[in-house]
């Protein structure tokens, strides 16, 4: 278990860390080209959730963002021997990601972000973020390739187990 909270302790840092950055070298300047019309920074405070919704309701996030980090963490201290890897990981990296921007809530009332893929003109985003959207990825992967083939032949032992023979017409 030391590594998944090492993991998730490292993420909050790395995450403040590159924020701290981003204010300290982005915030009122223009943005900063790493390849020409692909991937740049660009310093932007979000009021809001993904993609800038739901702007300026900040203790909406907090409340909801609390409780849903608790309840991440709750299942993986209870459940932890039992859950496959990529659920600890993915696990490990949506909490890490969502204590991350809710630091930058409970601060500054406002999450900083500053990756912009300008390449396909989607939202800025930040590690934490980025972390989230990997953990949630993981959680997919392991449904998908681990979890349903595993359900789908514990239903076709149960199938092979039952009786065959007329049904009782009573």
């Amino acid at each position: 278990m030391f590594l998944y909270l090492l993991v998730i302790v490292l993420g909050i840092w790395l995450d403040q860390l590159t924020k701290w950055l981003a204010v300290t070298f982005l915030r009122g300047g223009e943005s900063f080209v790493l390849i020409p019309g692909a991937l740049q920074l660009t310093y932007v405070e979000n009021r809001g959730a993904a993609f800038g919704i739901l702007q300026d309701k900040r203790w909406v996030f907090l409340v909801v963002s609390t409780v849903a980090i608790a309840a991440l963490f709750v299942l993986f201290v209870r459940k932890y021997k039992t859950l496959h890897p990529l659920l600890r990981w993915g696990l490990a990296l949506v909490i890490s990601g969502g204590i991350g921007n809710m630091i930058d809530r409970l601060l500054m009332g406002y999450v900083v972000d500053f990756v912009d893929v300008v390449l396909i003109r989607f939202a800025v985003f930040n590690a934490a973020d980025s972390f989230v959207t990997v953990g949630a990825a993981l959680f997919f992967c392991w449904a998908l390739f681990i979890d349903l083939p595993a359900s789908r032949g514990k239903e076709k032992k149960k199938q092979d187990a039952a009786p065959e023979g007329p049904e009782d017409p009573i």
